[in-house]
């Protein structure tokens, strides 16, 4: 992790998160987005020239993680899009500001023990399944917070009954001073042989979150 940390501008808490420095961070809102995008895109390329034979797909790919983060309801987007021989590697980390509730919109404690056991049952892990593990973990400045990851169905949009497999982390970090809310950290990729190693970095770019 060696990038500085970046403060969501647009969240209405403080936050502060880092990832690595090939990772793009912009901001996502629709008004906005489609420039900032152009311009990151064109310095990247001419920082690595090698790249200009993606420009379109990297652009396109972009668009459409911010949107996707934009609509729902995420604070904050950074995310992983590179080409190692022709096969797209992506991945995202979104933070969201959401209430703690059960499956039936019960209200929850925001005790991390107490979400980890709203979290639902613990899916054992088969070659080329869903799985998924419930645990808490600690991040340094911040405190003990729940988890979940594995290989999950994730809805292709809000609302959208279609599904895309990915490898997923999240990450719930109660707000401070807040009986209700908490910041939910996601890491997810369809890049699922690869599963493993970005469940790591996954929980160390998590290790980064900071309230500032």
């Amino acid at each position: 992790m060696t990038t500085p940390s970046t403060q969501a501008t647009h969240s209405p808490l403080g936050i502060s998160l880092s990832v690595p420095e090939t990772w793009w961070e912009f901001d996502i809102r629709p008004e906005s987005r489609d420039t900032t995008i152009r311009t990151l895109v064109d310095a990247r390329i001419r920082e690595f020239p090698e790249l200009a034979p993606y420009r379109a797909d990297i652009t396109t790919l972009l668009r459409k993680m911010a949107a996707d983060a934009h609509d729902s309801g995420a604070v904050y987007l950074g995310c992983m899009a590179e080409n190692f021989d022709g096969v797209p590697l992506s991945a995202t980390v979104t933070v969201s500001v959401v209430t703690a509730k059960d499956r039936q919109g019960v209200a929850l404690s925001t005790d991390p023990r107490a979400i980890a056991a709203s979290l639902g049952t613990v899916t054992a892990r088969r070659e080329g399944n869903v799985w998924r593990r419930v645990t808490t973990v600690e991040i340094p400045e911040v405190g003990v917070v729940a988890r979940t990851f594995g290989v999950e169905d994730v809805p292709v949009a809000p609302g959208d009954p279609r599904t895309l497999r990915m490898a997923l982390t999240q990450t719930y970090i109660p707000v401070p001073g807040s009986t209700e809310q908490v910041v939910l950290v996601s890491g997810a990729s369809p890049v699922l042989d690869l599963a493993e190693a970005f469940h790591d970095v996954f929980d160390a770019v998590t290790s980064t979150f900071r309230f500032v």
